[in-house]
Formats: C-alpha cells, sequence, structure tokens
C-alpha cells in the first residue's frame, strides 16, 4: 500500500512539475507531498553520488525511479538534485533531504537555498 502512496505521489509530482520555470532557479514545489519527494530524491541522489556512480547512469537510474519523463520541470529539478548531490561539499544524504525538506516547508516551496549552491 505504501508504494502504491508513493507511486502516486510521484505521478502527482510529475504533473505539478509539468509546467516550465526560469532558466536560473530550481523548480518550486507546490505542496508539502512535493518538497517530501524532492527530499527523497536528494536521499537516493546522495547515495548515488556517495557510492561514485557515474552522472549519467545515476540520471538514468534516478529518471527510472521517479519517471519524471512527461515533465520538464521534474526533469529539472531530478537534475539540480542531481547537481547538489555530486558537489562534495554538501553534507551527508540524510542531512542534505532534511535541510531540503525543511528550507522546502518554511520558503513555501523554495529549494534555492539548498539547491541554488550550484548556481
Amino acid at each position: 500500500m505504501l508504494h502504491l502512496t508513493r507511486i502516486a505521489a510521484l505521478a502527482g509530482l510529475a504533473a505539478a512539475l509539468g509546467a516550465s520555470t526560469g532558466a536560473s532557479a530550481a523548480p518550486r514545489a507546490e505542496s508539502a507531498l512535493e518538497c517530501g519527494i524532492a527530499a527523497d530524491m536528494a536521499i537516493v541522489a546522495h547515495s548515488l553520488a556517495k557510492e561514485k556512480i557515474q552522472r549519467v547512469k545515476a540520471e538514468t537510474i534516478m529518471a527510472r525511479i521517479y519517471d519524471v519523463s512527461q515533465s520538464d520541470r521534474g526533469k529539472e529539478l531530478m537534475k539540480d538534485i542531481l547537481d547538489a548531490a555530486y558537489v562534495s561539499t554538501l553534507p551527508a544524504g540524510q542531512k542534505f533531504a532534511e535541510e531540503l525538506y525543511a528550507t522546502c516547508l518554511q520558503s513555501g516551496g523554495d529549494m534555492d537555498p539548498v539547491l541554488g549552491r550550484k548556481l
């Protein structure tokens, strides 16, 4: 049941992230659920980076897990999270995800303070 809920949430994220965004800003989450999914993406991305998985392979893995193929916004968010995860100065995976989630919730969906470190 939890798996089905996660799939439904991911599908909702992909649909919600369907609108285009500005070139320099990370996509803005539109709900606490989207913030949670972004935090989940951060844990996975950090784990892939920590295991030294090649970036192209990591993108393929993340795209399969989160099925953002129909969403430009979803692809952009995934890319921004992967970019941030592959920067060695970021905190450990769980801390990175917690920071992303808290920032997202506190800022009304703006994840640039965490993901924007690369910009």
